[in-house]
């Protein structure tokens, strides 16, 4: 990063490089606070993984709590979410988070289009101190897409959260199949109404593009410019030309993680990862520009790990669909096993903590054991009760043959299954407390005698093969309570910040909640943009 006399193409106060709903945020916070602001986005479409996700955000002490009867106070949120951290993140990054959530999304509700209504989903941890059975997830409100203008084609599409359902409408789908409203989802697909990411992530476009806020899509950054010690731009690529822009106030970066950087990937994820729903460019590009003037990381073991499935020749932009497995281990007559055919885990508890399991590759793969009971219930990926059984889904009509076919050991599962049906009959899961939580109790099956338990039982048998997969990773710069990049001796980067997967999350190695790691960037991005507005305004006054 050399400086002075830097050539710029375009000038800004404050450039946001990432277009999810960290970046977004940081865009129209940094905009109302006096800056001019660009974004850079990488991809040709708006929204980053934000975008392709279910667009929850896990807020404390948020406004819409009483729609669903929950209160909440600060102590019992900081209580909570410093179980989660287990000590492994800065308690003032903690604090910081559970004072500034809840006053973002008032902003941002107050000043965009963003709205938001409160979901029943309890905390994934719903049994630890301060820990709340609904109320801190919010579900963005649907969005028109036409409302987006000839931006529309630019939103990010997802493989998986393209049919327009609430949250709970869709969790609820899982476990009653039967009770997804069909004919109010056609019409809102013919109307062009979207839901989750898309939803919120248009509704921050749309609030950027009220302000016209400069989006550069096909810009890919590659280094950061410093002038005097201090971040004064970035160089990127487009269209295969390079191209500069000033950053008076800063650079933002919010530019996702390092899941698909193989490389990066290997050497600090302990877990073998097969896959990603996230999209393809989150490649490390802010770490290494991080890095490259003086940050220092954390937390770079740590990722969005979840147990995934893949249907044969399924792809999205060239790369085989992420599918996540939930009612393929919290529902009724299922459960997984390695290649020993043991359990391994509480198969209902959240993906994250359920992931961690994947850290011994004794687990991977696994398989999601089901009988017809399961099969004549509830779904199996893309495929629903009374479909034709797809050939990627192992069958036999013995737990024998099923194991045979799948590689596990037979002994090992048919063991297994009947001290799982033994427990089940006793109607308590004695070796890892299945169902026994406020948040997998929520994700089961209401209408079952239990809502995650029941009984491996009725031929034919079924075999589904799951991996780790990740949604992102965790790690990156750390950063300061102004959501400043630090170096490595602690001090600020002058003009350096950072929101999002792209930083060290303030979760450390745990996860919240449904939406904890949107609600967390959106509320870095919100910190970022004031704070680098701000700096933009001291340094033009400094310079009058």
């Amino acid at each position: 990063m050399a400086g002075s006399g830097e050539q710029w193409d375009l000038d800004a106060d404050v450039v946001v490089a990432g277009s999810g709903g960290a970046g977004l945020t940081a865009a129209i916070l940094a905009h109302d606070h006096g800056a001019r602001v660009v974004v850079v986005e990488r991809s040709d479409k708006v929204g980053g993984t934000t975008a392709v996700s279910g667009g929850g955000l896990w807020i404390p002490m948020n406004d819409h709590m009483a729609e669903v009867g929950a209160s909440d106070t600060r102590e019992e949120a900081l209580a909570y979410c410093k179980a989660i951290t287990a000590g492994q993140a800065p308690d003032e990054l903690v604090e910081t988070f559970v004072d500034t959530a809840a006053v973002m999304v008032r902003y941002l509700e107050e000043h965009t289009p963003v709205s938001f209504s409160a979901t029943k989903m309890p905390d994934y941890r719903a049994e630890e101190q301060g820990a709340k059975l609904g109320g801190r997830t919010l579900d963005p409100e649907m969005l028109l897409k036409s409302e987006l203008g000839e931006w529309e084609d630019k939103l990010r599409p997802s493989p998986l959260m393209f049919v327009p359902l609430k949250i709970e409408e869709s969790l609820r789908g899982m476990a009653q199949p039967k009770s997804i409203p069909v004919a109010i989802v056609v019409d809102r697909m013919k109307k062009g109404i979207v839901a989750s990411g898309n939803a919120l992530i248009g509704r921050l476009l749309k609030g950027c593009l009220e302000r016209d806020i400069t989006i550069l899509l096909g810009a890919r950054v590659r280094e950061l410019v410093e002038e005097d010690g201090r971040v004064v731009g970035l160089r990127a690529e487009r269209e295969g030309q390079p191209f500069s822009i000033s950053a008076k106030g800063g650079v933002v970066l919010a530019c996702g993680g390092f899941e698909w950087n193989d490389e990066l990937r290997d050497q600090h994820l302990p877990v073998s990862v097969a896959g990603h729903c996230s999209p393809p460019y989150n490649e490390g590009d802010g770490l290494a520009m991080a890095q490259a003037v003086g940050a220092e990381v954390d937390n770079m073991a740590e990722a969005w790990i979840y147990p995934g499935g893949v249907i044969p020749g399924e792809e999205h932009e060239g790369k085989p669909v992420s599918r996540w497995i939930m009612a393929e281990r919290t529902l009724p007559h299922v459960i997984l096993v390695n290649k020993a055919g043991q359990r391994f885990a509480n198969e209902a508890q959240s993906y994250h903590d359920l992931g961690k399991a994947f850290a011994d590759p004794a687990n991977l793969p696994c398989w999601a054991i089901m009988d017809s009971q399961y099969r004549s219930k509830y779904p199996v990926l893309t495929m629903l009760p009374g479909d034709p059984d797809p050939d990627w889904l192992t069958k036999a009509e013995s737990l024998a043959e099923l194991a045979t076919a799948t590689g596990i050991d037979a002994g090992g599962l048919t063991a297994t299954v009947a001290r799982w049906n033994e427990m089940v009959g006793q109607g308590r899961d004695a070796d890892f407390g299945r169902g026994e939580g406020g948040y997998e109790r929520w994700l089961g099956d209401p209408e079952a005698e239990h809502p995650n338990l029941g009984t491996l039982s009725e031929p034919p048998f079924y075999a589904l093969p799951i991996y780790a997969h990740s949604a992102g990773t965790k790690g990156g710069p750390k950063t300061n309570t102004k959501g400043e990049v630090l170096a490595k001796g602690g001090q600020p980067i002058a003009g350096l910040y950072a929101a999002g997967n792209v930083m060290a999350n303030i979760a450390g190695p745990g996860y919240y909640g449904g939406g904890g790691t949107i609600g967390t960037a959106m509320t870095w991005g919100y910190l970022c943009g004031k704070n680098a507005a701000g700096a933009a305004s001291a340094a033009a006054a400094a310079n009058e």
